[in-house]
């Protein structure tokens, strides 16, 4: 059986200089019906099972595909590393974060739900650590009555089971600046059109005070 390859001249210049074996890698295997095979003393090579899998292999040498593919390895202009399927490692992470954390009873033992959330706090680099921590503090003294927990990997404070606010580290999904969030169940409502999400660089007097004023309404 004949095997079809990728010719060296067959990319386009944006393509010059990737070797053919980190493009067949980055493809992976070929789809079901057609396997991957390498003759000894010669290059790699996709090999087709049968006759009616050549449109599936023809697909792969094609320049505007691997291209294509080569690019959804490429880091995002963000710094975050975007995958083949549109999500960024970070979001993979923040999803498998979100699995972990559904196994776990929250609410139950609110000491122990504290101190898994002080142990992600202190996981966090700096400025992110030091915000988190403050923040923290500022939550369950200008509101005591809400119960911390993890979402998504970040804390967050809840009030009758449900996320009522939560803390997004910067460093979470490589943004310049951490955030405090609200969800739908804050009572911040003003009028037709309000915010949910503040920016957070420091927490000095002024904006400790901000914040317990906004999680206080928020609790209603």
């Amino acid at each position: 059986m004949r095997g079809t390859a990728l010719p060296p001249d067959s990319f386009p210049s944006a393509c010059t200089g990737v070797c053919h074996s980190r493009v067949f890698r980055s493809i992976g295997p070929v789809p079901r019906g057609d396997r991957h095979v390498r003759p000894p003393g010669q290059g790699r090579r996709v090999f087709a099972q049968k006759p009616g899998n050549w449109a599936q292999a023809e697909y792969l040498k094609r320049p505007e595909t691997v291209c294509r593919l080569m690019a959804a390895k490429k880091p995002a202009a963000d710094g975050a590393t975007k995958s083949v399927g549109g999500f960024s490692d970070e979001e993979r992470a923040a999803v498998k974060d979100r699995a972990l954390e559904q196994k776990i009873v929250w609410g139950k033992n609110r000491a122990e739900d504290e101190r898994a959330v002080l142990a992600k706090i202190s996981q966090m680099p700096e400025p992110d650590r030091s915000l988190g921590k403050r923040l923290h503090e500022v939550l369950r003294a200008s509101a005591p009555t809400l119960s911390p927990r993890l979402w998504y990997g970040m804390p967050a404070y809840t009030k009758d089971g449900e996320v009522l606010c939560f803390f997004q580290p910067a460093h979470k999904f490589k943004t310049r600046y951490g955030t405090l969030g609200f969800s739908d169940k804050a009572a911040l409502d003003e009028g037709a059109m309000w915010p949910t999400v503040f920016a957070l660089k420091v927490l000095n007097a002024p904006e400790e005070a901000r914040v317990a004023a906004l999680v206080k309404r928020a609790v209603g």
